[in-house]
């Protein structure tokens, strides 16, 4: 090929270059998000594109072509600052940013954000100026878009997840990040399951449902506990919105993921969680004692109680009366007294071993009785210092007593030894277990000697007064445990209760007050009927029964494996219902029978 036909062929190409070459870039000018218009250095309008169009109303026909804006895209007024400003952009170098007015074609003004800069040949000579521009209040919408999107990331006392189509987290805050107790870039890519031991299947289904369905139209509260190595943690409860999140680009919309904003509301919740608890225990309190008004049976009155009591709070409920001892010679009591005053609560233990083992006068002839024991016992002597020597009962800070014959050691006050002890549950003077452990009770320093005889022994010829026994309870009411029904009275057989040394009711009859139990996480094989309970029993409660200064038996409240374990606001509640069973009960005669 000669250099003639080279040249030749490629003064053929250059025009179709060009040609191809304008063709993209007017492509590329109408599809731009940004509205453009070009300059040339006289000033000549030479592109148009269609957000321009869009914006002004001005077809690319009608605009390309024109020298200038004035007149018909820019009022007469606002020409020179504009003129003024595309020039500077041209012999400037970089962007100029700055806001105009320009005219729609049917003659409204419409303020924009313009990007001016200047285009220039090959020799660097400045061929022109271009001029982007878009609306400034959706340039402003885009603005505010991406300051909310680094403020909600940064500074939010929300925790806001971005979880992908995947379900897993691929942006987190920093609230969120402590929410989970792991650092922000360690959660990232990791399935949720990792991270959640409990609720992570309604999340996910939360999460599926806005990407299919879209956003809720209210908030969500999800219970959900982290997962951890060491110990499990409590459950918390995450009060969460959810948004769908799809591409602005697509033309149709296609989803990113999930905006998951959640907060912390555990506290709140478990605090209107206890209020509305407590508004219904006493609304059944109410209830109950409107329904006990109406029973003319006492006993009655206290099965419609313990009925009132089981909704909502335990699945069964026992009621356990403590059996009376056997008749006494004469002068004796014949109420269930003899084993409560072991407790320091009345007369009735010396009435009851008075003949026995202090003469004809009993103990009150010995000691004093009525008025003068509160005496005896507060100043240390007699029975008080068999309450000195026990220290289990008293929870082991009772001071020195004497020994088994009640006359080798200092006196030393019973009654001061328990209240020094610090056992709230146990009153003043000597605990049951001191009655039991101890022997006779030596003299009054302030009260007149014990008369001769065979109680009166000294030293190692005094014989120790006898352990006491289990208290022997009754059952006198039940509910059903095969199914759902009143609670019935049981006959009365007088056949005790097989429970044994240290049984839940035992103990609460012993120390007047509430003993809870639970067969633990791992319930073990037995566990209820070795407390004579219902099966399937994993949680008690017993209540011992008070009216009048005596105790008159125990209630036992059961829970099945789907309650939780009785806690302080539950005995509350049961000490409550026990005292109205126990009201009703001495009313119908128990403490008699």
């Amino acid at each position: 090929m000669t250099a003639s036909s080279a040249s030749s062929a490629s003064a053929a190409r250059c025009p179709a270059d060009e040609r191809d070459d304008s063709g993209l870039l007017a492509a590329l000018l109408d599809g731009m998000d940004a509205a453009l218009v070009a300059f040339a250095a006289d000033g000549t309008v030479t592109h148009w594109n269609h957000e321009a169009e869009r914006i002004l109303g001005w077809t690319t026909t009608e605009a390309v072509g024109r020298t200038g804006l004035a007149g018909w895209a820019v009022r007469k007024e606002d020409a020179d600052e504009i003129d003024a400003a595309l020039t500077a952009a041209m012999r400037s170098p970089g962007r100029q940013v700055q806001e105009f007015a320009l005219l729609t074609k049917d003659g409204h003004r419409v303020l924009v954000r313009t990007q001016a800069s200047a285009v220039r040949g090959p020799g660097g000579r400045v061929a022109g100026v271009y001029c982007a521009f878009s609306e400034v209040h959706t340039q402003m919408d885009l603005e505010r878009s991406i300051a909310l999107s680094e403020a909600l990331f940064e500074d939010a006392s929300w925790g806001v997840m971005l979880i992908d189509a995947d379900l897993r987290p691929a942006v987190v805050n920093a609230h969120a990040a402590r929410a989970l107790g792991v650092g922000r870039t360690a959660l990232l890519g990791r399935p949720l399951g990792e991270l959640l031991a409990q609720g992570v299947e309604e999340v996910e289904c939360a999460l599926q449902h806005v990407l299919a369905e879209g956003a809720p139209p209210a908030v969500a509260e999800l219970w959900v506990t982290l997962r951890a190595e060491e110990a499990e943690l409590p459950r918390r409860c995450w009060r969460s919105g959810f948004v769908r999140l799809a591409s602005p680009l697509a033309e149709e919309p296609v989803p990113l993921g999930v905006a998951w904003l959640f907060q912390d509301v555990t506290d709140a919740k478990r605090a209107e969680q206890d209020g509305s608890l407590l508004r219904f225990r006493a609304r059944q309190l109410h209830r109950a004692g409107r329904a006990a008004a109406e029973c003319p049976d006492p006993a009655e009155a206290a099965a419609v109680h313990l009925d009132f009591a089981l909704a909502g709070f335990a699945d069964h409920g026992l009621v356990d009366l403590a059996m009376p001892p056997a008749p006494k010679p004469y002068g004796t009591v014949a109420g269930d007294d003899v084993y409560e005053d072991a407790y320091g609560g009345g007369e009735a233990y010396g009435e009851a071993y008075g003949d026995a083992s202090y003469g004809p006068g009993g103990y009150g002839e010995a000691y004093g009785s009525g008025d003068e024991r509160g005496e005896g016992v507060g100043e240390g002597a007699g029975y008080g210092d068999a309450a000195g020597d026990g220290e289990e009962a008293a929870g082991g800070g009772a001071a020195q007593g004497a020994g088994p014959g009640g006359v080798d050691g200092p006196a030393s006050g019973g009654a001061e030894g328990a209240r020094a002890s610090g056992d709230s549950d146990t009153p003043d003077g000597a605990g049951p277990e001191d009655a039991a452990d101890t022997g006779t009770p030596a003299p009054s320093a302030s009260g007149p000697s014990a008369p001769p005889g065979p109680s009166t022994l000294s030293g190692a010829e005094a014989a120790p007064r006898p352990r006491r026994s289990v208290p022997r309870l009754v059952r006198a009411l039940a509910s059903p445990a095969g199914a759902p029904g009143p609670s019935k009275m049981m006959p009365a057989t007088g056949i005790p209760a097989p429970y044994v040394p240290g049984h839940p009711a035992i103990q609460a009859y012993e120390r007047r007050g509430s003993v809870r139990s639970s067969a633990g996480p791992a319930s073990p094989e037995g566990w209820a009927a070795a407390r004579n309970w219902p099966d399937g029993t994993v949680h008690g409660l017993c209540v011992v029964l008070r009216s009048r200064g005596r105790t008159l038996g125990v209630a036992t409240f059961l829970r099945a494996p789907a309650r939780r374990p009785f806690d302080r606001a539950d005995a509350d509640y049961a000490e409550e219902v026990a005292a109205r069973i126990a009201t009703a009960l001495d009313l119908a005669g128990a403490a008699s029978l």
